[in-house]
């Protein structure tokens, strides 16, 4: 089932050119960075690198939005989105994300209440839906 937008709030680009070993920039030009493969002598930015720092961003917003209507201040919560990539069933390649969430001053049953809203509510958790494994952990 695709979720259709109503509204398009806002819209942005980037574009790669070579690969793994290449290099992305922005549209606004806030990205400019060369990429590498993962493990190299000199680490640089890869598509899991920038997956993870865009979902962990998206889910950390969904968490305060989702916490804000149960009156919990989330402002010192971190989200890690750890990103694993390799091989998958299909014979190709695959990825799987573990978000860890930790919410000082938040007992874990809520935090765990607060993730499950969050993930039912984030756009990047719910484009990945259906299509890998997500697994939430409360730190």
């Amino acid at each position: 089932m695709t979720i259709a937008l109503t509204k398009v709030a806002y819209t942005t680009a980037a574009t790669a050119k070579g690969g793994r070993e290449g290099h992305v920039t922005s549209a606004d030009g806030v990205l400019d960075l060369d990429t590498g493969k993962p493990g190299s002598d000199t680490p640089k930015a890869n598509p899991e690198t920038l997956f993870a720092a865009g979902y962990a961003a998206c889910f950390q917003g969904a968490l305060a939005n989702r916490a804000k209507t149960k009156g919990i201040d989330t402002s010192d919560s971190t989200v890690t989105a750890e990103v694993s990539f390799g091989p998958a069933d299909d014979g190709g390649f695959g990825l799987s994300v573990e978000l860890i969430v930790e919410i000082p001053g938040v007992d874990p049953a809520t935090t765990r209440e607060l993730l499950e809203l969050a993930h039912g509510f984030c756009p990047y958790s719910k484009a990945t839906r259906g299509n890998i494994d997500v697994t939430l952990t409360v730190a």
